[in-house]
This record gives C-alpha cells, structure tokens and sequence, in this order.
C-alpha cells in the first residue's frame, strides 16, 4: 500500500470520529434532560468523550495530511479537494484551541457538523494527486495557504459561535414584526447551510447511480493573424444537466425523470469550458438544498431554529458572545498575514506583481476589510450581542463564498484551485 493510500483512508477515519464526536457533543448537551445523572454531571462526563474523540479524528487528519505530502512529495493544498480538506482540519485545530480555553462543549455541537460538511464537501471533488503547475511550485505556497486556511478557520469558529448566540437570544414565541425579521434571517443561515449539504447529497446519490451526461462545446478563436479558428472541447457531467455549456451538442445524455435533454442553456457571457457545469452545480444545490429543507421542515413541522433553540436554554449568551469575538481576534492577524501579506509575496514571486486585481484577491481583501470593519465597530462602537453575532455569521459567508463561489462563479488565475 502506497503513502497515499493510506493517507485515504485515515481521511475516512477522521470523517467517521468527527461524525461520532458530533453525537457525543449532542449527547452531552441535549441529553441532560434525561439523564440519571446531575446535568453538569453528565455534560462533563459526555463532553469529555466527545473531545477525546475529535481529538482522534484531528490526528487521523493530521496523518492523512502529512502521508499525502510524503507520497506525492508536494503539499496537498494545490486543489480544491486538497485545501478543502486542509481548511476542516483547519477548524478542527482551531475549535480545539478554542475548546482548550473555555472549556464549552456546546461549541462542538456546532464546530463539528461544520467540520464534518466541508470534509464530505471535499470528497465530492477529484481525489487524484494532480502535479503542480510552475506558479503553485514554491515555499511560498505553503505558508500562504496554510496561514490564510488557520485564519479562515478561526473565523468558521466565531461563525459557530455567533450562529449559537442567535440561536439562544432570538425569542420564537414572540409575533412582533422585528422578532420575526430576526427568525426569518436565522432561518436562512440554516437554510443556506443545507444547500451545502443538499449539493453533497445529490453529488454522491448521483455517483452512486452511475450518472453521465457529455456535451462538446465549440469555440471560436481569433489567432495573432486574424484568422478565426473553431476548437472542440468535451464537457463531462455528473449531475443531470439542467444548464447545458453554451454552444455545445449532447453527446451522450442519460435520460432523468422524463427529461432527455437540458431544461437551459448557459447565458453566451458564461463561454469557458466548465462554465456551465458550474452553473449546473449551483442550480442543483439549490434544488437539493430546498428540498432537503423543506423534508427536515415537514418532520418537525417548525421553523428549524425553533427546533435548536430549546437546546441553547442554560447557556450564558454572554459567554458565546466572547468566543465569537475571540476567535475572530485571534483568526483576523493570521489571516492578514496568510491572505494579503504572504500572498502578495507569493503573487510577485510567480507573477511578478504584488497585486493584479484578480478575483480571489479581490475577495480576499474584501474579507479582510469586512473583518476590519467588526473589530472596529466592536472594540471603537461597543457592538456586542446581537450586532456583534450577525457581523461573524455575515462574514463567514463573504468567506465560504471567496473559497467556493469564487471558484463555481468567476474565473481568474486561482481557477486551478477550482471543480
């Protein structure tokens, strides 16, 4: 068995005891109102088992990280399933030092479900170990990413945090007009978090079916003479395409539920090859996602938040609130570092510009300056609470949309990085 093999499957380890710790972090906080035990008791007990479990799955991690880099002798953070994968390990060491400090074993209902959907979310990408193009092959490269990862990851934690906060203060019984604005927008947070899950769901019951569709795209190209060439691309999708590429012909297309050919054509300004299977991605992420949320809505016949916020009862907001910001604090420095400071000198070693507008570093910066901007109104205008858990669970969406929709949406020079 190669490194790499055995790297794949203490990655299967990791996700199995990151799942299994979940459980037991839910355990240990929703399971005190049955308990023989005394609550603190139990939570402790519990609490205790869970973080020696995550703690497995962080090493079963770790090992998968460091066999990979020594099997394909170059850093796994060079695709999208690599720096996926990278980022949850990422949050798991994160969330540990986190835990280390205050001790909170609701923080891990919380931390882990994120952990273990960015993990299966990395699984949905090509595992195969890809050579380095020349930009990516330099010492730069590993501490740019692994720092702009760590500080992501800091951040996923004050998203957890904050989420919890919103979760605990937001008062479901009350029908007055701002309460329900408030409901409404932590519902959508949730809702936005099972679209992650739904695409993940499609993705592997697809793959386990065996599904192919395959279109040729032609494109049309205007060489330095002016003499207009046509070049054939082939196009391979997984899921039933809804969106087809722009100017291209099936090839072969497996009929789904009565529909043999796509519903719509990407849009002539999404011309590059992958453009409309990301398109496709989107739109079945959206279609998983809502029907997804609408069967968990159908089960327990309420808002999904009023379903977690009896969980969040006993729990000191105050004490979620100063996670929120301390993760961010702690996150925001290694981010400046890793994100802008580190890459800049990446980008002029493999570029020869410090900055060049590209659409990653544009997002990077706005992420950087979104991040600015909460320490500022929290430390200068005193916006804690409510305010203060809205800016972290904002922001870490402009950060899922820099690593992902940047990648499915916009091209740039970070497109090797992309599905």
């Amino acid at each position: 068995m190669s490194l790499v093999d055995f790297s794949s499957d203490a990655f299967i380890v990791a996700f199995f005891l990151y799942c299994f710790a979940f459980m037991f972090y839910v355990i240990s906080i929703a399971g005190k109102k049955w308990s023989n035990r005394d609550p603190l008791q139990h939570e402790k007990r519990w609490g205790r088992i869970a973080f020696i479990t995550s703690s497995l799955g962080l090493a079963s991690h770790l090992t998968f990280f460091f066999t990979r880099w020594a099997g394909s002798g170059q850093i796994p953070t060079s695709n999208m399933y690599e720096f996926m994968t990278f980022l949850g390990m990422a949050i798991m060491i994160a969330f540990t030092i986190v835990f280390a400090i205050y001790r909170k074993a609701l923080l891990g209902m919380f931390a882990l479900p994120l952990t273990v959907i960015i993990v299966a979310y990395a699984s949905v990408f090509p595992q195969e170990v890809q050579p380095l193009i020349p930009a990516l092959q330099n010492v730069w490269l590993k501490v740019h990413v692994t720092t702009a990862a760590l500080g992501e990851a800091f951040f996923a934690v004050g998203f957890a945090a904050g989420l919890m906060y919103l979760l605990r203060v937001v008062d479901y019984k009350n029908k007055s007009k701002e309460a329900r604005r408030s409901q409404f927008w932590v519902e959508f947070s949730l809702y936005s978090i099972i679209l992650i899950v739904g695409f993940i769901v499609a993705v592997f019951a697809f793959r386990g079916m065996g599904y192919e569709a395959q279109f040729i795209q032609e494109k049309s190209n205007i060489d330095s003479n002016g003499i207009e060439t046509t070049t054939s691309e082939t196009v391979d999708y997984t899921l039933p395409p809804i969106v087809k590429p722009y100017n291209s012909q099936v090839v072969k297309y497996e009929t789904f539920l009565g529909m043999n050919q796509p519903i719509f054509e990407a849009p002539y300004w999404m011309n590059g090859v992958n453009s409309g299977r990301k398109l496709n991605t989107v739109v079945w992420s959206i279609i998983a996602g809502t029907l997804l949320y609408g069967l968990l809505r159908l089960v327990f016949r309420k808002p999904l938040g009023a379903v977690i916020h009896p969980v969040m009862e006993g729990i000191d907001p105050e004490d979620l609130d100063e996670i929120s910001y301390r993760s961010i604090a702690i996150g925001f420095p290694i981010f400046t570092l890793g994100a802008l400071i580190f890459a800049m000198i990446w980008a002029n070693i493999a570029w020869g510009r410090f900055w060049g507008w590209d659409p990653k570093e544009v997002w990077a910066l706005i992420t950087w300056l979104y991040y600015s901007a909460y320490l500022h109104f929290r430390l200068s205008r005193g916006w804690q609470g409510l305010r203060s858990s809205w800016l972290a669970v904002i922001g870490f969406v402009i950060v899922l949309f820099t690593l992902i929709g940047v990648n499915l949406v916009i091209a740039g020079l970070h497109s090797y990085s992309g599905v």
